[in-house]
């Protein structure tokens, strides 16, 4: 006998689980269903309300985080506590980020490493990940709310331009959310799936999407055929954005009210309440010719002309992608069908003027560019369940593959629903000084350690020259042919030592364990990312310990008696946060050594560096 679920409320018949879409951006972000009778796409909203949840988190003095428009309120009155853009961190280090630090009104750890960036606030760190993890658990439960139904799998799009760890991140953040993540869809291909481009198998044209969101340019020239979309270029920056369009605004008020750089980053209130009047300014200029409004007992202004002289470089900027994507592409813009516009900012008027001149007809924005790119990731979830029959879905890998990395760790190199054939290939070094072998550990599964998952291979790469720790260079790449054979090479950059695997990835596994796999990485989604953030503190941790250690033996005669004494204690500190099950003692400890041992490290480096110039001759 059938089931049928009744809505109790309503008591209208509800559809069984949905497979969601979802549009992470960087201002927005919303989710999309295909509607169960009309089977169009639609963004879900509540009565009379909008669709766009503002992608904002804010933590009160406990902890508890708030999502959306009840956290955009805090913008300006606790703009530390306050989280926007964090799709902007997304797989990136301090290092990409400095040249940018003072748009964030909140406190981005500047440890000036290559490891992921940390936000603090208060006593506690968050990575990107777990940012992000708030904004879609907001969503999931806003979906479950208006649907009367749980949601558990989700399509999630992503900016072309994102690199792998931006990718993985992403699907991080979903699972933290108590999402399964089935594919993760490129925004220019969701674009166009919303405009109903490719969904006729007879239909075959080049398409170019252009992307301005809140923080990411992106544009994609696809070619459509049979159903299948090619993506034959991509081009952009992953910084820039509506966000630098308000920044222009922002430095020209500062510029005719006398303010300061450093007027900005003392007063956090001022930041964040001048770039909100410019997002606002931005916006009234669209439709209008001026905009003025009283803010703090100033006067600020803008007429549409200033405002237009002010982002044309930006704009440009946008332009010579196209003109790049174009030429990798081998098209003139001529052979362009049609110019998709995606994201807020495109509603500018000189944005569309200039991508219109450029292409030489006018742009297709009749769908609301806000809602389109979740509108798309609607139309690829309903393909995955398998709705549609229309498209034929390459196959894909049913589990992510991965090695073993420090700390028993699951470093993912083939995310599952990749599409087969494929490659991926990482570099990876060594933990000794010394060390002449490395052992490869090939896993496949969902969970972050490698205990939790299936291991599939082990091989040694011997031979490595013996060279300080850090210093070799092992590329290890993975291959799946069509078949689904796994090839795992590993190759020592610097001298060429390698040594090559065949895995069978799908070997052994049915259809019900492959499935419980899946089930299991839900259950567990927050014990994972909890034990994964607590190893990855501890081996940052020790790395710390074990470069001071060093540094001191080396350079001992650089430190005054109080400065061995404030390390040491530090360094001790450290050590103990490193026996204990809490991350963010550890990266408290962390930065507390970072503080004692940064004016002695630039001595160092001023002495290093006035040694190597003594005695040189200047040309």
């Amino acid at each position: 006998m059938a089931k049928i679920a009744i809505n109790i409320a309503t008591g209208s018949l509800q559809q069984a689980e949905m497979i969601v879409g979802i549009d992470l951006g960087t201002t927005n972000s919303l989710v999309a269903i295909i509607h169960p009778e009309s089977r169009q796409p639609v963004a879900l909203k509540e009565h009379n309300s909008s669709s766009l949840v503002p992608s904002v988190v804010h933590f009160d003095e406990f902890g508890n985080a708030t999502v959306g428009d009840v956290a955009k309120a805090y913008l300006e009155t606790d703009p530390q506590n306050t989280i926007f853009s964090a799709k902007r961190l997304m797989g990136k280090s301090y290092r990409d980020l400095k040249e940018n630090a003072d748009f964030f009104t909140y406190k981005v750890i500047d440890d000036d490493t290559d490891s992921l960036v940390k936000v603090q606030v208060g006593e506690r760190f968050y990575s990107p990940i777990d940012l992000s993890s708030f904004i879609l658990r907001e969503l999931k439960q806003r979906a479950e709310h208006i649907l009367k139904t749980p949601v558990t799998r989700a399509v999630i799009t992503v900016p072309a331009y994102f690199n792998d760890a931006q990718r993985q991140a992403t699907r991080d953040a979903g699972k933290l959310a108590g999402l399964d993540v089935l594919r993760i869809v490129n925004e220019p291909t969701a674009a166009s799936l919303a405009y109903g481009l490719g969904l006729h198998k007879e239909e075959e044209k080049t398409i170019a999407v252009y992307d301005l969101g809140g923080g990411t340019f992106d544009i994609s020239i696809l070619h459509i055929s049979n159903g299948i979309f090619e993506v034959l270029s991509t081009n952009g920056d992953t910084y820039l954005g509506g966000d630098d369009l308000d920044r222009a605004i922002v430095q020209y008020w500062m510029q005719e009210a006398g303010i300061i750089q450093d007027d900005l980053k003392l007063n956090k209130e001022l930041a964040q309440g001048l770039r909100l009047r410019a997002e606002e300014a931005k916006k009234t200029l669209s439709s209008s010719d001026q905009y003025e409004t009283e803010w703090n007992g100033d006067r600020l202004s803008i007429s549409r002309e200033k405002f237009e002289s002010l982002i044309l470089p930006l704009v440009n900027k946008t332009i010579g992608c196209c003109r790049n994507a174009l030429k990798d592409a081998g098209l003139s813009p001529d052979k362009i069908d049609t110019i998709v516009m995606v994201g807020g900012s495109t509603r500018v008027p000189l944005v569309k003027k200039m991508v219109s001149d450029f292409f030489g007809k006018p742009v297709n924005d009749s769908v609301n560019p806000d809602e389109v790119v979740a509108l798309g990731a609607a139309v690829q979830a309903d393909i995955l369940a398998g709705n549609n029959k229309e498209f034929l879905l390459l196959d894909i890998t049913p589990l992510s593959l991965g090695i073993e990395t420090m700390g028993g760790l699951m470093d993912v190199l083939i995310p599952r629903n990749a599409k087969i054939p494929t490659k991926a290939g990482r570099q990876y070094t060594t933990q000794k000084d010394g060390q002449g072998d490395m052992r490869i550990a090939v896993y496949q599964g969902e969970r972050d350690l490698v205990k939790d998952n299936r291991k599939l291979a082990e091989f040694s790469l011997k031979g490595i020259p013996a060279m300080p720790a850090g210093l070799p260079k092992v590329e290890v790449s993975f291959l799946i042919n069509a078949d689904g054979i796994l090839m795992v090479k590993a190759k020592e950059l610097r001298s060429g030592v390698e040594q090559e695997i065949e895995v069978k990835p799908q070997y052994g596994l049915t259809d019900a364990e492959v499935e419980k796999m899946l089930l299991d990485s839900i259950t567990h989604a927050k014990d994972d990312m909890q034990s994964r953030a607590l190893v990855e503190a501890r081996t940052e941790g020790e790395q710390i310990l074990d470069v001071t250690e060093k540094f001191i033996a080396k350079n001992n005669g650089l430190l005054s008696k109080e400065e061995l004494t404030a390390t040491a204690t530090a360094m001790q500190a450290l050590q103990l946060a490193l026996t204990m099950e809490d991350k963010n003692l550890i990266h408290t400890k962390i930065e507390e050594l970072n503080e004692v041992t940064r004016p002695f490290a630039e001595r160092a480096m001023d002495a290093a560096i006035s040694g190597a110039l003594k005695g040189k001759a200047i040309m």
